[in-house]
């Protein structure tokens, strides 16, 4: 019994982490929709539940901008540091909207599936 459950653990680890990567896109143009610097995105985030390492975040944003998807400037900050501050695009905002609407799709039928009783 406690290697089966030892094993659905680490199924579920590598299962939870392909499930955050794929959302973690849509999490970050949706945080993004006003702009904030890379910390201030990852605090956006951890307020709202997901919690994010910098290893992971920082080269996710600069993705997102090398394909478009987040534009960024240079800015100073309150305390007069400079700061890379990012907004999500034009191009961003359609892909959010059509990810929102597949993610809602998604839980539609997930929940379905999971909510319905074995016949």
């Amino acid at each position: 019994m406690h290697s089966v459950r030892r094993m659905v653990s680490s199924r579920f680890e590598k299962m939870r982490m392909e499930l955050r990567r794929g959302s973690l896109v849509m999490a970050a143009l949706a945080a993004l929709q006003s702009e904030a610097y890379g910390y201030a995105l990852r605090r956006r985030l951890s307020d709202v539940g997901l919690q994010v390492d910098e290893g992971t975040l920082y080269p996710l944003i600069r993705r997102l901008e090398d394909q478009g998807l987040l534009e960024s400037r240079w800015g100073a900050s309150d305390e007069g540091r400079r700061r890379r501050y990012y907004t999500i695009s034009a191009q961003g905002r359609a892909l959010l909207q059509e990810l929102q609407t597949e993610w809602e799709s998604m839980r539609q039928s997930l929940d379905q599936l999971t909510q319905s009783s074995p016949s």
